[in-house]
């Protein structure tokens, strides 16, 4: 009996992205044509997919393994984020963090592993895309900062995790501005030009790998031992399916699975001129957090730019609208001069959105979702190291291999159910409008 999967939503042009386009010319983009055959075919080249087509021709190099990619590497969502590896759970706000030492830990192990795995690929390969194991920061900007930040420590402390704790002069020598009353560094964070690393990953893979860009599947049929992949100018025949599309699986069809596709949205400031290095001081490169997870986000990197992250939209058709760009520029400009007002003639040069996949209890696909076909599906926030490391693990379960962090990741819950449209869709956009609203002056 054969099944079909639709693929009803694909990337969009939501912004210009700015990590991208800051970027040199990419290389010729291969496209999928004719009638082909594999053994893997991956379906999306963010950081899941591209860690899975990796790990699945390491550890099977007589097989041939097909990455699809509906955008550019690097150019869509993958490549859109703030660019953290973070290690740690991260709603530092909750009262409750660390809500269990046990899954805290559990939590760790999976996002160190994923971390550990891509750093040894960039330094394996030599892909530069300003990999950092600089740590980062977790800034407040009033009382109920401090109070986040301290519930923080306090989680730390439990879990055994490394902290140190700077006054405002402190967090002002590392940033320049004394916008920040106080901060907590943590050493776990790694961080990365996030378009640059997505090239870089999908330019060095195994030989036995292919790669196609700009080749959305248009259906996936499969049934018994038989996949067949749908293309505009092709088909793949495969003999395992691994699914990576993250937020793109909020529906296949019109079957909602529990997953919400949540933008947010960055401005990348133009470079600096050396006056205006001098004039904000701090250190040349570093990333902070907010204390209150709806505030802004702040990387200053080595290239002189700054790059602000704020501002959340539920959009459950996976694009964007030209006014939510503008509310999100306005935004971005605003917390900018707030932070930087030594540096009143930077404009941002670059604001984009890219979709978050989140779900009500921060449940995640993972698994065989039938007889040869399998997901790792669902990041919550944690894209870059929960889906490093999922792609890495999907992999090796796939190819029949056991080990402890596969069963770990089979264990996850599953997300929980939603109402139905429209219930949700108000829901969910209220819930954030009423977390940025309590943001205050940390957004």
């Amino acid at each position: 009996m054969s099944s079909k999967l639709e693929f009803a939503r694909l990337p969009a042009a939501d912004g210009v992205n700015g990590w991208w386009e800051s970027l040199p010319p990419p290389s010729a983009v291969k496209t999928l044509r004719g009638n082909r055959q594999f053994d893997y075919v991956v379906v999306g080249g963010g950081i899941t997919g591209l860690c899975a087509a990796r790990r699945l021709a390491e550890l099977a190099p007589q097989a041939s393994v097909a990455l699809v990619e509906a955008d550019r590497i690097g150019r869509s969502t993958a490549g859109r984020n703030s660019g953290f590896f973070v290690d740690l759970p991260h709603d530092i706000s909750s009262e409750s963090y660390s809500r269990s030492v046990e899954a805290d830990k559990a939590d760790i192990r999976m996002q160190r592993h994923g971390i550990d795995y891509v750093r040894s690929v960039v330094r394996a390969q030599g892909i530069e895309c300003d990999w950092r194991d600089d740590g980062k920061y977790h800034a407040s900007v009033n009382r109920r900062g401090k109070d986040a930040l301290t519930h923080f420590a306090d989680g730390l402390r439990r879990i055994d995790e490394p902290f140190e704790w700077l006054d405002e002069t402190a967090i002002a020598t590392v940033t320049g501005t004394s916008f920040y009353h106080g901060a907590i560094f943590t050493p776990g964070c790694s961080t990365v030009q996030p378009a640059a690393l997505m090239r870089g990953l999908a330019g060095t893979m195994p030989s036995n790998v292919e790669v196609f860009e700009l080749s959305p599947v248009k259906r996936l049929e499969h049934g018994g031992s038989a996949k067949v992949l749908s293309f505009a100018e092709g088909t793949i025949a495969a003999g395992k399916v691994v699914l990576c599309t993250n937020a793109y699986a909020a529906t296949f069809g019109e079957h909602p699975n529990g997953l919400l596709p949540v933008y947010t949205f960055a401005s990348l400031s133009r470079k600096l001129t050396p006056a205006e290095v001098d004039a904000l001081g701090g250190i040349d490169s570093w990333a902070l957090i907010p204390a209150d997870p709806m505030g802004t986000t702040v990387r200053r990197l080595c290239t002189d730019r700054i790059c602000i992250r704020n501002h959340f939209a539920f959009r459950p058709g996976l694009e964007v609208s030209s006014a939510d760009l503008r509310k999100a520029k306005s935004l971005h400009q605003r917390s900018f001069e707030r932070r930087f007002p030594m540096l009143g003639d930077v404009t941002l040069e670059y604001t984009w959105g890219g979709a978050l996949c989140l779900s009500a209890n921060s449940g995640a696909l993972f698994g065989r979702r039938d007889d040869g076909l399998y997901q790792a599906i669902g990041c919550n926030g944690l894209g870059l190291s929960r889906g490093s490391a999922s792609g890495k693990v999907i992999a090796e379960y796939a190819l029949g291999l056991s080990n402890d962090m596969i069963d770990q990741l089979q264990h996850q819950p599953q997300p929980r159910p939603l109402p139905m449209r429209p219930i949700a869709d108000v829901a969910v956009s209220a819930a954030i409008w009423v977390k940025e609203f309590s943001a205050g002056v940390e957004l």
